[in-house]
């Protein structure tokens, strides 16, 4: 992950913390939806993603979305190993695991810029 993606990518997971502080749980997921968007190509930040969702719906009482992310924790790292993590996935419980999805337009020129 190249500093300039970094920068971004650790920024969205600082935003979610802030929300989740602030007791904005809408807002600290969309900023977790974002930090996954970001981190698909890479290993470990892409785990790093789907750990703090992990822990997220823990602290929410989220089963459903603790139970959805056990099986994307398994197949993230193989996915960004061998490149076939759906683009633009969201990373939630609530969208299909192998299902590509749209880039927002200003994370498509974060990831363009590397």
């Amino acid at each position: 992950m190249s500093p300039h993606l970094r920068g971004h990518f650790e920024q969205e997971l600082l935003q979610a913390r802030e929300a989740e502080a602030r007791r904005e749980p809408d807002a600290a997921w969309t900023h977790l939806e974002r930090a996954h968007i970001l981190s698909q190509a890479h290993v470990l930040p892409h785990l790093r993603v789907h750990g703090a969702m992990s822990a997220f719906a823990w602290r929410e009482h989220d089963w459903r979305e603790l139970l959805g992310q056990l099986p994307r924790l398994l197949l993230a790292g193989p996915g960004s190993l061998l490149g076939r993590a759906p683009r633009g996935n969201t990373g939630g419980a609530d969208v299909g695991i192998f299902t590509p999805m749209p880039i927002p337009e200003d994370l498509q020129r974060i990831l363009r810029q590397g």
